[in-house]
């Protein structure tokens, strides 16, 4: 969602669906790590929310970092 903002936020949604505290936990670090890696490449004035979902969970870390970056791309929020 755009926003007034300067500054692009992100959230996270991790279902219990996903599994176990310990797999849903690891999903949120990763995808945080992959956020933080991203924003200085997002425009500013973005709010945005990632929902896990089921592949998720057996994903590897570049397997979800490739995941975001495509659905950042096809949202246009880079700034390239």
């Amino acid at each position: 969602m755009r926003t007034e903002g300067d500054v692009p936020r992100c959230g996270f949604i991790v279902s219990r669906r996903l599994g176990t505290a310990v797999t849903r936990n690891r999903v949120r670090r990763r995808l945080r790590e992959i956020v933080r890696a991203l924003l200085p490449r997002v425009e500013s004035g973005w709010d945005l929310a990632l929902v896990a979902r089921g592949a998720a969970a057996g994903a590897t870390y570049d397997e979800l970092r490739s995941a975001v970056e495509d659905v950042f791309g096809k949202a246009g929020v880079l700034a390239e």
